[in-house]
């Protein structure tokens, strides 16, 4: 009997989902996207009257000069390389975080630890992992994943014990092994959880990778952009600001592919973004 019931489940489970059209999904994402379109031109028109206010340029440059000069930097060619690096930096890291995190061994073992160091900031951290592991591009992937261990771990352990209680009754009363248990009801549960921390991780990741590239030795990626434009920044303002711009950007990539794969993977969720 109980043997029956769970393979009724997963003939249900198995059921071809009807897609979402283009038509339903507009609405949706139109209630997403505009907010953000308004925010982003008042932040420009704020920031444009500023500048016309009378503000010295070398305060705080306009934005044509600024997305002039951002243009004049992807033409050579270089920034797309600085950039491509930094991104590949913080993918290896984001990816090596969340392998670390799903360990149950490491994440008992390294958790007290990983929790006392989130109070030392990263700036104090990064350099000293760029001394004892050098300036290659690992020392950088192991700085965005200590950025993105601790809250793939905390909110993964907190989705896993995040099961309604009558469902996990209902399992136990039909025989379900423990293997059913977690793959047809914690592993779901906690997807959502999981989710955020990979949307929050995402972002970290790119800052992680960034500040690795702050270090002296560092010769490549957005870090060292930075640090070359705010050296000269009484005289070309522009250019940190655009290499901040840059920077920003490369963080919403980051945080809206993780949430186009939880659109995708936890479709049946209601925390899972539109947009």
């Amino acid at each position: 009997m109980a043997s029956n019931t769970l393979a009724g489940l997963d003939a249900l489970e198995n059921l071809p989902v009807p897609p979402r059209t283009w038509r339903q999904l507009a609405p949706r994402l139109w209630a997403g996207l505009w907010p953000k379109v308004l925010a982003i031109a008042l932040v420009i028109v704020v920031w444009e009257l500023i500048h016309l206010s009378g503000w010295k340029k070398y305060v705080l440059p306009g934005p044509g000069v600024t997305l002039t000069n951002l243009w004049n930097q992807a033409q050579t060619g270089l920034l797309w390389h600085a950039i491509g690096v930094t991104m590949t930096r913080a993918v290896i890291g984001f990816a090596l975080g969340v392998l670390l995190a799903h360990f149950k061994v490491l994440q008992r073992g390294l958790m007290p630890y990983v929790v006392a160091s989130q109070t030392v900031p990263i700036l104090a951290i990064a350099p000293m992992v760029v001394v004892w592991l050098g300036t290659s591009w690992f020392s950088k992937a192991v700085i965005a994943a200590y950025l993105t261990f601790f809250p793939v771990t905390v909110n993964m352990s907190r989705g896993l014990r995040a099961v309604d209680p009558d469902a996990l009754a209902l399992m136990r009363a039909l025989a379900a092994t423990p293997r059913q248990i977690f793959f047809k009801l914690r592993f779901p549960a906690a997807l959502p959880y999981l989710f955020t921390a990979l949307r929050l991780s995402a972002t970290a990741s790119v800052i992680g990778a960034i500040v690795g590239e702050l270090p002296v030795g560092s010769r490549l990626g957005m870090g060292v952009v930075i640090i070359n434009a705010a050296q000269y920044y009484n005289w070309r303002p522009a250019n940190l600001w655009a290499a901040i711009l840059v920077s920003a950007l490369i963080g919403i990539l980051f945080y809206h592919a993780v949430a186009a794969a939880e659109r995708r993977v936890v479709s049946w969720s209601s925390t899972a973004p539109v947009i």
